[in-house]
């Protein structure tokens, strides 16, 4: 007697992948594609492509020099861990400021001196960056100030309100100051 070999009737699982792989790999293609557009944003920005940031808050005149300043994002201040909250910001010196301007500091309240003078920028002249801490503490009307040393010894500051600086960063401070 011979005993037929016969598969078992497939699952019901194994009729439904049949049925459906091919559209499930062509969903798999196109959900990277609706990220693609953000991805292309990101990389105009840091490239330069689209300005120095996402807004910009316009030339500064500090002392004799002056610098375009922007926020990198419009957004609330991103925590990084241990370093508290971060807000990036970018800068360009003027043409004229490139070759006496030795350095460029950020900071959150006046400076009492130059070794007190904030985060410093990064990068080259006509596109520095900077990640800025803002303590939680901060009050919504403080002040963004400015520190420039030229190559001569020469220091200038200025200061813009935090709320022309970074809108967002003052809604954010708003509602850090509504948690009990």
């Amino acid at each position: 007697m011979s005993k037929s070999l016969t598969a078992p009737p497939p699952s019901r699982l194994n009729l439904l992948w049949r049925k459906w792989r091919f559209h499930i790999n062509v969903l798999l293609l196109l959900i990277p594609l609706g990220f693609m557009p953000k991805y292309f944003a990101d990389v105009a920005l840091f490239r330069g492509d689209s300005g120095l940031g996402e807004r910009e808050i316009g030339e500064i005149q500090v002392g004799p020099w002056s610098l375009r300043l922007a926020e990198l994002r419009n957004e609330a201040p991103r925590s990084d861990g241990p370093a508290g909250y971060l807000k990036g910001f970018n800068a360009a010196l003027c043409q004229a400021c490139i070759e006496p301007v030795k350095a460029t500091y950020l900071r959150i309240g006046k400076p009492r001196s130059l070794r007190a003078a904030g985060v410093i920028f990064f990068g080259t002249p006509y596109r520095m960056g900077t990640q800025l801490p803002i303590p939680e503490k901060t009050k919504p009307d403080a002040e963004l100030w400015i520190t420039m040393e030229g190559w001569d010894g020469s220091m200038h500051q200025a200061s813009i309100p935090l709320s022309q600086a970074s809108p967002a960063t003052v809604a954010w401070l708003n509602t850090q100051g509504a948690k009990p």
